[in-house]
């Protein structure tokens, strides 16, 4: 009985010492994972109010993610993702300079800490092929950028577009429709209802069936 008094009182005052919990708090790195698992849910689903409640939450959890560990590129690639998909809930603009500034920070980030981040490559890649050149733009740079993640992810699906929308710019249709043709199969692959309609439109701009 005296055992398990004695036992019992360390329990206590084990569970009543500064800085100790139940419960362990959540590292840099799966808060990251949470974060880009709600902007990926984001993505998918397609009723406003769910994807405005995923990037929010995404954006919450990101910001601590990066609080925890600055130096963890999932971290502000996951704060890219749900602030970048905030801001276009409503469609894509380019009117929000500070808002635009504030991704490529982030991007910038994310590709310092790790260079061969598919992910960051691709989306910086597609800023600069897409942005005028008064923000930053520069299409021969994001061309090369988007050719690399192709090589880093053989299935990658925006890096494709992006090249797709560079052989428009540059006058070579066929080439770009073989690039969006590519783009619209890995989507379809890969279950991503959210590329599968951007390929389309891409292959539509293109004057290509699909």
């Amino acid at each position: 009985m005296r055992r398990r008094l004695i036992v019992s009182a360390a329990l206590v005052a084990a569970l009543c010492l500064p800085g100790r919990s139940l419960a362990a708090e959540p590292s840099a790195a799966n808060l990251a994972q949470q974060a880009l698992a709600d902007c990926e849910a984001g993505r998918q689903t397609t009723n406003r109010a769910e994807r405005e409640r995923h990037f929010d939450r995404g954006r919450e959890l990101a910001t601590r993610a990066v609080a925890l560990d600055d130096r963890s590129a999932d971290a502000h690639f996951s704060l890219f993702c749900n602030q970048g998909e905030a801001m276009r809930l409503d469609g894509e603009s380019i009117s929000d300079v500070i808002g635009l500034r504030s991704l490529m920070r982030e991007l910038d980030r994310t590709i310092e800490l790790k260079p061969d981040h598919a992910g960051a490559l691709s989306a910086k890649g597609t800023f600069l092929v897409r942005l005028p050149r008064l923000l930053g733009g520069d299409v021969e740079r994001g061309e090369a950028m988007l050719r690399r993640v192709i090589t880093l992810d053989p299935t990658a699906v925006t890096a494709r577009i992006g090249l797709a929308r560079v052989c428009e710019y540059r006058g070579r249709r066929d080439e770009g429709i073989e690039y969006a043709r590519r783009a619209l199969q890995f989507a379809k692959e890969l279950g991503r209802a959210d590329r599968v309609a951007e390929a389309q439109a891409m292959l539509a701009e293109l004057g290509a069936p699909y």
